[in-house]
């Protein structure tokens, strides 16, 4: 046995125990990664090639994107946004059957766009909406899986950190082209949500009497969100100044977004007091350091792999058990939602994304589309048990508990799954608006 196979083997068996055991992830990952570089190569060259490839994977501009979105987001979390587009979301919504629920995921889908973090949206919208939706006759196990399943939409919807991961371990896949190819998948996730919980709304009588609008409450309502939803523009402005006009980088956009963020919730909403601002930042480092963390640690796991030439191995065996596209690309995606039950997104995307992409590739499968494809399987894992994040915050501010909202989950994931299936064979879904702005 070769060298390369045998530290490949230990990599993944060392890898397969700690995940077992409990270690956590990000620890697992770096522990796995050492050990394989050592046993690669000897001790000076290890030191200096695991050193290397940290600084080299973490050297990166685009990452600088992530704390500055992480920042916007809790920013937004504590600022009082949240309230202002669900009242945008029901003027939308309108006297549908089912309309808080239609309220809740445009309501995710906006705050989402603006946070990156579908966690986030979940408790920010779905903690407003579920006391309203039980005043309203609303189930609350129905209420809080619309709001689970809705969720992720924002992990899709620009900005996301989880294209920004993908971006750097896919090569440099261009990040505004990600962003952008994320647009319609997401809405077509949340298009799908809807279309399910106005089915079960319907058949559950689920209305609410709604005064007459008049054009002095809808203009009070878009004034009041007015800077809220400008957050978009600027994000949105942001990417597409970038990539037509060269004005500045969708990392140059995140950080006025948390500038904006901050001055609309503490000068103009007065939500956030000098003495939250510890807590925002804290919350903020936190997270961006396991991300960070992780993407250091996966950045030797990545060349580990290459230097076993693992990823070619694998792509050689699954070709040779089939040389269907359509066979192949299934294989992947249910690989991918079991992972996605287990395991994080960030570290997912870390560790499948160089084995799996060749394989995409060889069947002619764009790098955008793939990467859309890859952090849509994931994002369902979040709202799946056992490991689902979403899922759990969603009961949580639900206040119910997860055996009563799965079954209520259920034909939200055949919703969710069959807009996969389109993501995944139909490559203009992904790809139209890149093409459009000549990406």
């Amino acid at each position: 046995m070769s060298l390369a196979l045998t530290t490949g083997l230990l990599l993944l068996v060392v890898f397969a125990v700690l995940l077992i055991v409990g270690v956590p992830i990000a620890v697992t990952i770096g522990i796995s990664s050492v050990i394989g570089v050592l046993a690669a190569l000897p001790w000076e060259n290890a030191v200096f090639t695991a050193s290397q490839r940290i600084f080299t994977g973490i050297n990166s501009f685009s990452l600088l994107a992530i704390p500055f979105f992480v920042l916007a987001g809790n920013i937004m979390n504590s600022g009082g946004i949240a309230i202002r587009l669900v009242n945008v979301a029901k003027l939308l919504a309108g006297k549908l059957p089912g309309s808080l629920a239609h309220t809740n995921v445009v309501g995710n889908m906006l705050f989402g766009s603006i946070s990156g973090s579908g966690v986030a949206a979940c408790a920010a919208i779905g903690g407003t909406m579920a006391p309203i939706e039980k005043e309203a006759g609303y189930d609350v196990d129905y209420s809080a899986a619309v709001n689970i399943s809705s969720a992720p939409t924002g992990l899709l919807i620009p900005p996301s950190n989880s294209l920004i991961v993908y971006s750097l371990v896919s090569g440099g896949t261009s990040v505004a082209a990600l962003f952008m190819a994320g647009y319609i998948p997401g809405i077509l996730w949340g298009v799908s949500v809807m279309v399910v919980a106005y089915i079960l709304a319907k058949k559950n009588i689920y209305t609410v009497k709604r005064d007459k609008l008049t054009a002095k409450i809808v203009g009070k309502v878009l004034w009041d969100a007015i800077p809220s939803l400008s957050l978009i523009v600027i994000i949105l402005g942001g990417i597409l100044g970038g990539i037509l006009g060269g004005i500045f980088t969708a990392t140059e956009a995140a950080a006025i977004a948390v500038v904006y963020s901050f001055l609309l919730a503490f000068v103009f909403y007065r939500t956030i007091k000098l003495r939250d601002i510890k807590g925002i930042l804290m919350s903020s480092v936190q997270m961006t350091g396991t991300i960070i963390f992780l993407i250091a640690a996966s950045s030797i796991m990545s060349w580990v792999l290459a230097f076993t030439n693992i990823p070619t191995i694998i792509t050689e065996f699954i070709l040779g058990i089939s040389s269907s596209k359509v066979l192949v690309l299934l294989a992947m995606n249910i690989l991918l939602l079991v992972v996605g039950t287990f395991m994080d997104l960030t570290p997912a995307i870390l560790i499948f994304t160089p084995i799996l992409l060749p394989i995409a590739q060889n069947f002619g499968m764009d790098t955008v589309q793939f990467g859309i494809m890859l952090v849509f399987n994931l994002c369902i894992g979040n709202i799946t048990p056992p490991v689902g994040n979403t899922l759990f915050v969603g009961c949580k501010v639900g206040k119910t508990k997860i055996e009563n909202v799965i079954k209520h989950m259920l034909p939200f994931y055949v919703a969710i799954v069959t807009v996969l299936m389109l993501v995944t064979f139909i490559p203009q879904i992904s790809l139209f608006i890149p093409n459009i702005l000549g990406l």
